[in-house]
């Protein structure tokens, strides 16, 4: 999670009393930030959680109820938002929660390893999809008579449940990476030290250090993939004729492409952050540069989370496909909703009349 890259308090007080003090710790509140920022950032973080439920929710619904979007595509982009709106769901309240109370963390050891692993499983979820989406627009277009064959709606659902297979187990070391333990820099052993984060068994042996690097490969060799991928993409819609397509056709693969071209650039911006703050936040030089890192890592933890919540927005004004779906499926559940109402009150008057 974003929140792994953020240090505890006693880490960061000597250089925070040289700006913005840090609040004391009490049992109700143990900020990881001055309260100046700290109530902005969770401003700003309520706002992409209302924008991103809200978002995702109409995705699934539209994709898995249009018939107008009926495609392998559309698979995708729901099975994106499920991930998406469960990043959101289980993640942002919790890291909220961190940066208001880091300590005592009264919520458990199971919640508190969950909380971890699932952030990991659904970002690695998130580029598997992208990228599983571009191979298969890589196979429609450059092999376009193959893919009639291979890529059937069958096969993306079954793909899809590995994708998610591969993601939760790759996470999975994270369940035994972090834990609740004693605060570090702390001298007491009480309950109020006590706080969710790397383990120091995962910090003294190097593993944690080692999932981090593992965890920036997931993002940059799909990255790599994706761009190698989406260049001959391009080669090949510059080469090939409309008329080997099909105008319509031809299209819609412009169409596609585009909006996952949009798509990848967003997750490439809002992440990149992210993973820069994990290589600060596993190599800090000095008390200087873990101060700057505590900093930067709250910048990319709202990024972070604006990946999860843009992507609908996205869709609106990318696909006109997707707009036409939410316009139709929304005035026609609306226009249902009146023609009942207007049906029940006009039943109700005959009824009364007669």
């Amino acid at each position: 999670m974003a929140s792994s890259n953020i240090s505890s308090p006693a880490a960061c007080q000597e250089e925070a009393t040289e700006t913005w003090p840090l609040p004391p710790c009490t049992e109700y509140l143990c900020p990881l930030l001055p309260i100046c920022i700290l109530i902005p950032v969770t401003a700003v973080c309520l706002l992409l959680l209302i924008l991103g439920v809200g978002g995702n929710v109409l995705t699934v619904v539209v994709t898995s109820r249009s018939r107008d979007l009926r495609s392998t595509t559309s698979l995708y982009l729901g099975s994106l938002a499920v991930s998406d709106l469960l990043l959101l769901l289980l993640g942002l309240p919790m890291d909220l929660y961190r940066l208001w109370r880091s300590r005592p963390w009264v919520l458990g050891t199971l919640l508190c390893r969950v909380w971890h692993w699932s952030g990991e499983a659904c970002a690695y979820c998130s580029i598997l999809h992208l990228t599983a989406l571009t191979a298969e627009r890589y196979v429609a277009i450059c092999f376009p008579l193959r893919a009639k064959v291979l890529v059937t709606q069958q096969r993306v659902k079954a793909l899809l449940v590995i994708l998610w297979a591969i993601a939760l187990l790759s996470a999975a070391p994270f369940l035994f990476l972090v834990g609740v333990q004693q605060a570090s820099n702390t001298s007491s052993d009480n309950d109020f030290t006590r706080e969710c984060g790397p383990t120091d068994y995962a910090k003294q042996s190097g593993i944690l250090g080692t999932m981090f690097w593992v965890t920036t490969s997931y993002f940059m060799l799909p990255c790599l993939c994706l761009y190698i991928l989406h260049g001959l993409i391009a080669r090949e819609l510059l080469l090939v004729r409309k008329a080997h397509l099909g105008g319509t056709s031809y299209r819609n693969h412009q169409h596609t492409v585009r909006m996952l071209v949009v798509l990848i650039l967003a997750f490439i911006i809002c992440w990149l952050p992210f993973h820069i703050g994990r290589i600060m936040y596993i190599n800090p030089e000095n008390s200087r540069m873990m101060y700057f890192s505590q900093y930067f890592n709250i910048f990319a933890l709202q990024l972070f989370y604006l990946s999860a919540s843009i992507n609908p927005i996205l869709y609106n004004l990318v696909s006109k496909k997707y707009r036409a779906a939410l316009y139709k499926l929304l005035v026609t559940k609306r226009s249902t909703e009146r023609s009942s109402t207007i049906t029940r009150e006009t039943a109700g008057y005959v009824e009364i009349s007669g």
